[in-house]
């Protein structure tokens, strides 16, 4: 090792007055003591540590950057939203005032509810402000310190939190659907055809557990089927937090892996997975009424598997429609049967929304959306790795970011596009505005 070294200094200490050799010819007629090497040491140190020098300015500038960016939005953002959440916190104090509690105590309960979740939203607001006067403050103290890297470190860490918390803040005032601040049951399903789609439901499953710890949501696998090849033929998380179905409602539907881009229409180049999204009730039941008579209630070996751990598994067949639901997360069969019912339910009032009619009855069954037929992302891995969004019509090209979890920027275009008919996402006060005004603030956690 110390020949080679040795070697390739001889090629930079020839004498500039020889005339030209080629360099593999130098390495080999010359012979060299310790010091050329040595001096030739010194003069190679130089520049990289003035290059280690302009990395670490750059580095310095791009935080400086980062945290005036989210100071700017906190200063723009954080007045009009606290003095809106205020008023309506305001609202409701009256509302308790003026109306007798003991009258209607669901009633009661639900304004209490709303009141102590307004004031969580308003001492999260004021905490922000602090925080983006932290930073800045942060900021002027490390210039003043002959830019102190550590202290920017520190601000920008502030940034950090104030910029996630605008992110959830905008976020829940635009998911204004009847069922967006609910919890999200996510049921991903292998296809049968393709490279092991398995494998590949799999890597949809690890994606969305994932994405749910990098953003401090309670996800948990409830149901996991087991393929003999690997992977997993079915499986249902639970997203036991507020707005979990408003940011993943987007995903619903199929989930291509595709090994060649030329011809995404190839069954043989695809894998495909099916991702279902259905509400989770947090605090209360569907409020939807089923006839007993309409039900096929039925046993683990009449649904072709043994889904779960448990041994309770719980099918349940809404007869006029077709639709089948199947729960093994609990601990007994009661409680499956009443899991199942309640996402039966949530599944028909999607379609009562999506067919914007109010009676089962009504239901017609071929205007039920498939959701195998409907295309959502295309991962493509061969010959170029990309990930394309059917829906919004974004591409990223870091494929192994998005399947490491990073899939904020796909369910935020998804989020902006339902809205975009609506207000202009990108004027966010006038989103806050118009959602206080209409609803009264809910919590952001």
């Amino acid at each position: 090792m110390a020949t080679i070294a040795a070697e390739s200094v001889s090629v930079w200490t020839v004498d500039s007055n020889a005339s030209f050799t080629p360099k593999w010819k130098a390495s080999r007629s010359f012979k060299f003591n310790a010091c050329p090497f040595q001096s030739s040491t010194i003069r190679a140190s130089q520049p990289m540590e003035d290059k280690n020098k302009v990395y670490k300015e750059l580095g310095m500038f791009s935080l400086r950057k980062k945290i005036e960016d989210a100071v700017l939005r906190a200063e723009t953002l954080a007045p009009t939203a606290l003095e809106l959440e205020e008023a309506s916190c305001i609202k409701l104090e009256e509302m308790i005032r003026q109306y007798n509690l003991w009258d209607d105590l669901a009633k009661s309960n639900e304004i209490l509810v709303k009141l102590a979740d307004s004031s969580k939203v308003v001492d999260a607001l004021k905490d922000l402000r602090y925080k983006a006067e932290e930073a800045k403050l942060i900021t002027q103290l490390a210039e003043m310190d002959a830019i102190n890297f550590r202290l920017f470190k520190q601000a920008y860490s502030a940034s950090l939190d104030v910029s996630k918390f605008l992110d959830k803040y905008e976020m829940s005032k635009l998911l204004r659907g009847p069922y967006d601040i609910e919890g999200a049951c996510v049921i991903i399903k292998a296809g049968i055809s393709g490279f092991y789609p398995e494998i590949w439901a799999e890597q949809i499953l690890q994606m969305y557990i994932k994405w749910a710890e990098k953003q401090g949501l309670g996800g948990r696998i409830v149901e996991k089927y087991l393929s003999k090849n690997g992977g997993v033929k079915s499986a249902t998380i639970e997203f036991e937090s507020k707005y979990a179905y408003g940011y993943l409602s987007g995903e619903r539907g199929v989930h291509s892996m595709i090994s060649s881009s030329q011809n995404t229409s190839v069954s043989d180049e695809a894998s495909m997975a099916a991702v279902d999204v259905i509400p989770l009730f947090l605090e209360t039941a569907p409020d939807l009424l089923i006839d007993d008579e309409d039900l096929l209630i039925s046993s683990p070996s009449s649904c072709g598997a043994v889904w779960g751990k448990t041994g309770f598994t719980v099918c349940i067949k809404h007869i006029p429609t077709g639709l089948r639901v199947e729960s093994s997360g609990e601990r007994n069969r009661f409680a499956n049967k009443i899991k199942a019912l309640n996402l039966l339910k949530a599944k028909l009032l999607m379609i009562l929304r999506d067919q914007g009619i109010s009676d089962i009855k009504t239901i017609k069954n071929d205007a039920i959306t498939d959701m195998w037929h409907q295309q959502t992302r295309r991962y493509m891995f061969h010959p170029h790795k990309l990930v394309q969004d059917v829906k919004t019509g974004i591409q990223l090209p870091d494929l192994n970011s998005v399947l490491d979890g990073n899939i904020e920027p796909l369910i935020t275009a998804n989020i902006n596009s339902r809205q975009a008919c609506d207000i202009p996402p990108q004027d966010i006060l006038t989103v806050i505005t118009a959602a206080s005004k209409k609803n009264p603030p809910e919590p952001v956690h």
